[in-house]
């Protein structure tokens, strides 16, 4: 008996369409031609008996009863690239990739952290991506995330790995066209500008809380990207609030003292608890807890 039910490579081709907003791209991602995929579409249509996809002069979009079926494909495609991940058959217990999500702040000692941990096993292999959104770490989109909020999964792990203290950071050129020395003292922080930062990250949301109660109002310049926020800050647009373990590298941009401390944020890491006796996932694990303490102390 023939059966209405989706296959992947159904999905695969609604999620490609979905994602690219034509027939023509959608088959350019897929390796095939505009008519396969628009074939695909309507026999997919016809099992299911609903249109899915809405086709005008614009492009196409997908209809919202379709969506589900999106969200399917997504999470089928998550699943895949687990796998993935985890098949082997490798010689060393240590052989496969792992796949991280950290915020882009802390991309740059991860990656210096991880080069080190290569060198010891270059079975491992690694996918860092820097993301301002939480990649959905309970779906398998990544193996390990770093993270400056709790989770409520119950199929995930945390491990708190410590503190990171926050503090003011600007140019020297901006301290010397504003300020008569690297100190913002009460009432001061009215008149100046400050870089502001844009995402979910705790961090960023408690930072800037933190500002604004102290009178700061001027934020001329916002991103959702480190580098962006640091060049900013070395260009002398105002004042911006970074981790100390990134602003203290930084040779462009000094520290401001206040009178009273800013703030700080926990950092956890998380994995899927199915994960927890895998060995690659057990050895960056610890490789990133080591990290953080030799570069940021446990706090």
């Amino acid at each position: 008996m023939e059966t209405n039910t989706p296959t992947w490579d159904d999905l695969r081709v609604l999620l490609a369409v979905h994602r690219h907003g034509s027939f023509l791209s959608a088959g350019r991602e897929l390796g095939t031609s505009t008519s396969t995929v628009a074939r695909r579409i309507e026999a997919l249509e016809s099992a299911l008996g609903s249109t899915l996809v809405h086709r005008s002069s614009a492009g196409t979009s997908i209809e919202p009863d379709a969506l589900r079926l999106v969200a399917l494909a997504e999470e089928l495609e998550h699943g895949l690239e687990a796998v993935r991940r985890d098949s082997g058959g490798q010689a060393s217990r240590l052989a496969g990739t792992v796949r991280l999500s950290v915020g882009d702040g802390f991309v740059r000692a991860v990656t210096q952290g991880l080069a080190d941990f290569r060198r010891k096993h270059p079975e491992t292999c690694i996918e860092l991506m820097s993301e301002s959104r939480l990649a959905d770490l309970a779906r398998r989109e990544a193996d390990i995330g770093l993270r400056t909020t709790r989770t409520e999964s119950q199929v995930l792990i945390e491990r708190r790995l410590g503190v990171l203290r926050l503090g003011l950071y600007a140019s020297q050129s901006y301290v010397e066209r504003r300020l008569r020395s690297a100190r913002l003292r009460p009432g001061d922080f009215e008149r100046h500008d400050f870089i502001g930062h844009s995402g979910p990250a705790a961090r960023q949301k408690v930072g800037e809380d933190w500002l604004v109660a102290r009178g700061a109002k001027h934020f001329p310049f916002r991103s959702n990207s480190m580098l962006a926020i640091v060049e900013a800050t070395e260009r002398g647009q105002g004042i911006t609030m970074l981790a100390e373990v990134v602003g203290r590298e930084l040779d462009r941009v000094v520290r401001i003292e206040v009178d009273e401390p800013p703030p700080s944020v926990t950092v956890w890491l998380v994995y899927h608890r199915e994960l927890r006796q895998v060995p690659r996932i057990r050895a960056v694990a610890a490789a990133l807890e080591e990290l953080f303490l030799q570069r940021v102390g446990a706090g």
